[in-house]
């Protein structure tokens, strides 16, 4: 399977094209043709047709798709384009800047945290339950 070096909400800069210089969030992500669709970046419009007295036709706004590698993702703590560098941080490989080394994905490294909080919390509660149980049999 392809992947990206961006991910959907990731903020990200236009390198090369006719929105050049532009910044958006990601909206929507197509891996197997490394496409993204960024907001407000290549806007195309669609011609509706109006199919009744309530659903009226017009002419819609909406982003297209611009290829990957015209894109360059935005670090949030410091503000500058920068490349991707993965490290391995508390068992979670996480993307990072390579200017500040800053995490790009904190919410996945806060997620992974919880989620061990709870694993040790029910392995002590299995524990002291098996010793309850051998106190009781005493």
């Amino acid at each position: 399977m392809n992947t990206l070096h961006v991910k959907r909400g990731d903020t990200v800069v236009v390198l090369s094209g006719k929105e050049k210089g532009k910044t958006g969030r990601i909206l929507a992500c197509n891996p197997s043709d490394f496409r993204v669709q960024v907001e407000e970046v290549n806007l195309i419009t669609r011609h509706k047709k109006a199919k009744n007295a309530q659903n009226t036709g017009g002419r819609l706004q909406d982003a297209g798709f611009i290829h990957s590698s015209n894109v360059q993702i935005v670090c949030p703590s410091c503000n500058k384009p920068t490349r991707v560098a993965n490290k391995v941080v508390s068992d979670v490989k996480v993307r990072s800047c390579k200017h500040c080394s800053a995490s790009l994905d904190d919410k996945k490294v806060e997620k992974k945290a919880k989620k061990k909080e709870k694993d040790t919390v029910k392995k002590q509660d299995k524990k002291s339950d098996k010793s309850v149980k051998k106190n009781d049999k005493n």
